[in-house]
């Protein structure tokens, strides 16, 4: 997969590559949404949104990412990962980030509508749960938010 160097900005990096992957979902009709797993400096695993194109409600991209980071690492166990979203995760994807032990999540735009790492509730905050992630929010928030509104904005305007 591919290599980033670890020093300042890499995290930037990686979430301009979840923002690529991202476009590539828009380009497939699906919620521009996009994920990249890393393990020390490497990518690990990667996705987008497909649930529509697949027909798979668990198709989201963090999932597609955990997925294939588990396979490449023979172990759906991924501590010491850090996982990059594009837009904060739901329910769903923070339980499976839980499950895998991913240590940290970083992700762009928030999610106001069903956000589960703040927004709406932070599952990652629940003391009796018991594996924690540090979260960091709003890493390139601004051209994240703005894919998706383009996305939504074109979806309007296709539908009047």
């Amino acid at each position: 997969m591919n290599r980033v160097d670890d020093g300042p900005g890499a995290d930037a990096g990686f979430m301009r590559r979840a923002l690529e992957l991202a476009g590539q979902a828009g380009e497939a009709a699906e919620v521009p949404v996009g994920a990249v797993i890393v393990l020390k400096g490497e990518v690990i695993g990667e996705g987008y949104n497909a649930p529509i194109s697949t027909a798979d409600p668990t198709a989201h991209a963090e999932i597609r990412a955990l997925r294939q980071a588990a396979g490449r690492m023979g172990n759906y166990r991924l501590p010491d990962s850090t996982l990059y979203v594009t837009l904060e995760p739901c329910a769903m994807c923070v339980g499976a980030m839980l499950h895998a032990r991913v240590a940290r999540v970083v992700y762009g735009a928030a999610d106001p509508k069903t956000g589960a790492a703040g927004s709406v509730i932070d599952l990652f905050a629940q003391e009796r749960l018991n594996h924690h992630a540090r979260v960091e929010a709003g890493l390139l928030a601004d051209e994240c938010g703005a894919l998706l509104r383009a996305f939504f904005r074109q979806k309007r305007e296709k539908n009047s």
